[in-house]
């Protein structure tokens, strides 16, 4: 696939829904619970590492950045929402399509920030998801 054919997106998570990415093989992110109506891919790194290093922190203690590429025959009929300045851009994917997201992701997600303290394995001297 062409790099023309993809974009390249991002997305904050916590460390549930890291375990949940990683069990998938890094190729699909979890389900919404139900009282989340949409997944919000962000477009830019920034926007991500600030959301996750504060809402995920404060949350969870620990919040990850994972980049992703998404065909862009799926996402053309997706609006881009500007939720602040303009790098705080997101797409808005509702909750019962992510499975049809999923099956667009072309490649593997992969972490690229970590934000606070990931917890660490005892059993494993690896901390969580790597």
């Amino acid at each position: 696939m062409r790099l023309s054919e993809v974009a390249t997106l991002y997305r904050p998570v916590g460390p549930g829904q890291l375990q949940c990415i990683i069990k998938s093989g890094w190729t699909r992110f979890p389900e919404r619970k139900a009282r989340q109506r949409y997944f919000y891919p962000m477009l830019h790194e920034s926007f991500a590492k600030r959301v996750a290093g504060d809402w995920n922190v404060r949350n969870s203690g620990v919040g990850y950045v994972t980049r992703f590429k998404v065909k862009r025959t799926f996402l053309e009929y997706y609006p881009i929402y500007m939720v602040g300045g303009p790098e705080h851009r997101e797409y808005r994917i509702d909750a019962k399509r992510l499975t049809q997201l999923n099956n667009n992701i072309v490649g593997k997600i992969e972490v690229i920030a970590v934000f606070g303290e990931p917890p660490f394995s005892e059993e494993t001297g690896l901390f969580a998801g790597f």
